[in-house]
């Protein structure tokens, strides 16, 4: 996840610091003081360090009674801080496994980030605290794998307009704009309140409001809890001081037993020098002893159904990475060994997305638009995939271990042709790298102007804005290549990246900071999906977030955004010669990596193949300059991280292709 030019400043680096030292209590095993300690008999050891992938088995999932402990624990904690909390479960691919909340009734939640921002979601108050805290949890699930635990409290300090959160003058959160990813209206994510396979949609995106977590056994990851008791749904703009979060406290009490290991605690992640966040609550904050729970009926809670996600009774998870015939029917999650279904990816320790009755949902296809052949589909597909095998991981513990990615490529209308996975990449990353690919080739098309500008407003103005910032007036209707670091760049709302003192802020596609900029008000990204978005929190049957599914909403052609835009690193567009033909997207184990995997998995097969290839340097997106105080500075294409293989010392593997 290396995305950062800008030096941490000794001032904030102390006070993280610091403040990470008081934290030290938050981890697995052996903590002093507090519940659930010591020989709390449902408190879980920290595991050794050589879970890197390969510790899921058939086993590996939430079972009734232990949805049922998770809740119990939850609700006491609640009980004992007279506090009402919408409490969900889900396992590792987002089914809702169960959910509480008092009187089995979903209470008021408001929308806010704790900036004085109008416009968005920005002040929503909607009755969906059982979906805020749905996709709490789902965000707990999906961010963290046997290598890495990741809580919505990181999920905060990783989307804001600064990394860290208020320190000046450094670029975006790494992953900026991944809250509006897995989205109720995206045609990726599944739909519907059965347990089956997934990966499931959230109801609102990925979660940054602290109170979500990812529940783990035995060293991998089997699902997450979200809480909400405070009737907001916001996030944390200052990780220089500690957080007393009454949801994060109640969750905290229901990961007893399921907790993190601590060696993959995403406080023990660093990035570019920075330590993430994982919790501010602390085991011994908590008023409820979690090993003498009663039943969250005693607590006065009760089962609530959730809208089209959850149908009202506890049920069992399902066990991610199986195949098929390794578990029952009820516990198979739809993502398995890709040699388990067929011999296309053999020897790359690759997994797919399967329907119920396994069978392939996107098997490598000739695209429908005709540019690109099956073969060429199966060969770009395989040389992404080699190199995320050799690239060193850089946001998974132990280190020395391999990236962890999900590749998606498309034609040049969005159509899927194929989707691979590597070994235990986050769910998070599925969608995410279908939306990467979809959004490098619609930017990269000569009529991206045109077609934005047909779908009104607000969409024409984002592309005259574009028009008039850049110094190429014909930007998007010239077929300049933009992947979605270029992209990216024009949808932050400082210009250049974090620069909160520059005259250009800020990015066209963004809203500016000033009264209008948050997380849930970004521009382009949230106006292109907000109909369908809105529409779908309480609908079935939305598939579509371009808008085309909205009652009078003109939409921006069906299916070549129909899971929504992403506007982090990660794409590329795939051409045969200088014709668009397509677009690679990954996403998963950091975004130079995911930068890496595509730029080079293109050229390789381009290499192998001779038809296919990135685009050509003088139609990159770097070439476009912003004048900014008399000097012209470009936007960037990719950038590969330094000497990234654990098999060859190469040091600049991206510089001249």
């Amino acid at each position: 996840m290396k995305r950062f030019d800008g030096p941490v400043r000794p001032a904030m680096l102390a006070l993280i610091v610091l403040t990470l030292a008081l934290l030290g209590g938050c981890k697995s095993g052996g903590q002093s003081g507090g519940f659930g300690t010591g020989s709390d008999p449902v408190s879980q050891p920290d595991i050794s360090p050589d879970c890197t992938g390969s510790c899921a088995g058939p086993a590996s999932f939430l079972t009734v009674a232990d949805v049922t402990g998770v809740l119990n624990r939850a609700a006491a904690e609640a009980a004992a801080r007279g506090v009402g909390a919408s409490i969900a479960v889900v396992d590792r691919v987002g089914n809702v496994l169960g959910v509480i909340a008092p009187g089995g009734v979903a209470t008021n939640v408001t929308i806010a980030s704790g900036r004085p921002v109008v416009g968005g979601l920005e002040g929503v108050t909607l009755q969906i605290s059982n979906l805020a805290a749905i996709a709490k949890a789902i965000t707990g699930a999906y961010l963290s794998s046997e290598g890495n635990a990741f809580s919505t409290r990181t999920a905060s300090q990783i989307v804001q307009e600064h990394f860290n959160p208020g320190e000046l003058g450094q670029p975006g959160g790494p992953l900026f704009g991944v809250q509006f990813s897995q989205l109720p209206c995206g045609d990726l994510v599944l739909q519907g309140a059965a347990v089956g396979v997934g990966p499931k949609r959230s109801p609102l995106g990925l979660a940054a409001d602290a109170g979500g977590f990812p529940l783990y056994k035995n060293g991998t990851p089997v699902g997450g809890i979200g809480v909400i008791a405070d009737g907001l749904y916001s996030l944390d703009l200052n990780v220089g001081d500690v957080d007393v979060s009454v949801d994060e406290l109640v969750a905290l009490a229901g990961t007893v037993g399921f907790e993190a290991p601590e060696s993959r605690l995403a406080d023990r992640i660093t990035v570019e020098g920075k330590t993430l966040r994982y919790s501010d609550a602390l085991r011994a904050g908590l008023l409820a002893d979690p090993s003498a729970a009663p039943g969250f009926a005693a607590s006065g809670m009760a089962l609530v159904p959730a809208d089209s996600y959850f149908g009202g009774a506890i049920v069992a998870g399902t066990a991610f990475g199986q195949a098929l015939a390794s578990v029952p029917a009820a516990n198979f999650s739809g993502i398995v060994p890709a040699d388990s279904v067929n011999a296309t990816f053999t020897g790359l320790d690759a997994f797919v997305l399967v329907n119920a009755a396994g069978v392939p949902r996107f098997p490598p296809i000739a695209a429908p638009d005709g540019l690109l052949t099956q073969p060429e589909v199966v060969a770009i597909l395989t040389h992404a995939m080699r190199i995320a095998n050799r690239a060193r991981a850089q946001i998974r513990r132990p280190g020395g271990t391999q990236a962890r990615v999900t590749i998606s490529l498309v034609d040049t209308n969005g159509t899927i042709l194929g989707i691979v996975r590597t070994r235990d990449a986050p769910v998070f990353g599925t969608d995410v790298s279908l939306q990467k690919a979809r959004t490098a080739t619609f930017f990269s098309r000569a009529d991206a102007a045109a077609r934005l500008t047909a779908a009104g407003a607000p969409f024409a103005a984002y592309v005259a804005a574009v028009q008039a910032f850049v110094d190429q007036p014909g930007a998007l209707s010239n077929g300049i290549a933009f992947s979605d670091r270029a992209g990216g760049n024009l949808s932050r709302p400082f210009f250049p990246d974090g620069d909160n003192t520059s005259p250009a802020s800020p990015g066209p596609f963004s809203k500016p900071f000033a009264g209008q900029w948050s997380p849930f008000n970004v521009g382009l990204q949230l106006d292109l999906i907000a109909a369908d978005f809105t529409g779908a929190i309480a609908a079935l049957g939305i598939t579509d977030c371009n808008g085309s599914n909205a009652a009078g909403g003109a939409g921006i052609d069906a299916g070549r955004l129909a899971n929504g835009i992403q506007i982090f690193p990660g794409s590329v567009p795939v051409y045969k010669g200088a014709t668009l033909a397509g677009g690679i997207g990954v996403s998963g184990d950091g975004i130079d990596q995911d930068d890496m995997v595509s730029f080079l998995g293109l050229h390789d097969a381009g290499v192998a193949l001779g038809t296919v290839n990135n685009a050509a340097p003088l139609n990159r997106a770097d070439t476009i300059t912003v004048t900014v105080g008399g000097t012209p500075i470009a936007l960037r294409y990719v950038q590969c991280p330094f000497a990234p293989f654990l098999d060859s010392n190469e040091q600049n593997p991206c510089n001249g292709k």
